[in-house]
């Protein structure tokens, strides 16, 4: 039996509605048991004003029958009503992500589902160094060598699955921290997820930073310094890699099955070809984690909460995807 723990992330944005919501559409055959890490009270209204009615247990210890279960590590309820973005609710998303991760490490929870939190109302709160949840987790389990990567499939079953060799950076400092061991790391643990996921096979493709790769040097020398070296050594390794390819064709070759995984350099390199795809139901999974951690891949849409608008199906795919992966 797995445990999956759920933290609720931004209290004013739309995590705890989507969460419950995907709660609510899961299989009540289904032997998994989640635990939600946020504000009791609040979560308990809110199920109410939704209407769905989920037994919500509070948690004591494992030995509890039982579901669905609450957790809160935080002293105190947070106030009925926060305006967005509010700095309690910044503060308290930054300490349930902490205790869901501590739990993972613990080995008290199989996995951990991160819901939305908001990085500008997380530094306006104290936290001056917040780049982002992957880094954070990394930075707390001690993770050397992590990468984030994006998956989803559009209606017909075609997946993109995407790792980025550089995260949450502005595009003029990309060349500058791209290095040939983050593209090593993404293509290693590229490779790991296909077989993490039961895939057949684990062949990746690995995008030039540049337009057209480059274009011999012609266009940017990145291919030829760092992104060439890191794919012969990795294909040393024994890895099935090509690269580097042009993105735009690449992304084009992938998505009709030629490749199982994707290396983009950047944020927006892969994810737009991602969203494209399958904006409502990605999911993003940090490799490399000593713990498994899936999210959904949208942001806190504060202009949606409390009409009862927001859709579950990217938290309802991040679930599923933690299941999965706990189960193997």
């Amino acid at each position: 039996m797995s445990w999956i723990g759920i933290s609720l992330g931004d209290l004013t944005g739309i995590g705890p509605e989507v969460t419950l919501k995907a709660l609510a559409a899961e299989p009540n055959l289904d032997m998994t048991r989640f635990v939600l890490i946020g504000d009791e009270p609040h979560t308990r209204r809110l199920n109410q004003q939704l209407g769905l009615n989920l037994v919500l247990h509070t948690f004591r210890g494992k030995d509890q029958s039982g579901r669905f279960f609450i957790h809160d590590p935080t002293p105190g309820s947070l106030p009925a009503k926060l305006s967005a973005g509010s700095p309690d609710a910044a503060r308290a998303a930054v300490a349930w992500l902490k205790d869901g991760a501590e739990l993972c490490l613990k080995g008290e929870l199989h996995a951990l589902v991160t819901a939305p939190v908001n990085k500008e109302s997380i530094i306006r709160a104290g936290y001056e160094s917040f780049v982002g949840q992957t880094e954070f987790l990394s930075e707390l389990a001690q993770a050397k060598k992590t990468a984030m990567m994006l998956l989803g499939h559009d209606d017909r079953g075609r997946w993109l699955r995407v790792a980025l060799a550089t995260i949450h950076l502005p595009i003029k400092l990309v060349p500058e921290r791209l290095t040939r061991e983050k593209i090593e790391i993404a293509i290693e643990l590229a490779a790991k997820s296909c077989h993490d996921l039961g895939l057949a096979r684990a062949r990746v493709g690995v995008c030039g930073l540049n337009p057209h790769a480059g274009e011999g040097g012609k266009m940017g020398t990145e291919e030829i310094t760092m992104v060439e070296p890191a794919v012969k050594a990795m294909k040393a390794l024994g890895l099935d890699v090509v690269g580097p390819v042009a993105a735009d064709t690449l992304f084009h070759r992938a998505y009709h099955g030629e490749f199982d995984a994707v290396v983009a350099m950047y944020h927006d390199q892969g994810l737009a070809p991602l969203k494209m795809i399958a904006f409502d139901s990605g999911v993003n999974w940090t490799l490399g984690l000593p713990f498994i951690r899936t999210s959904p891949d949208h942001g806190t849409a504060y202009d949606i909460v409390g009409k009862n608008l927001a859709n579950p199906s990217s938290m309802t795919a991040a679930i599923r995807l933690a299941k999965q992966l706990a189960a193997r």
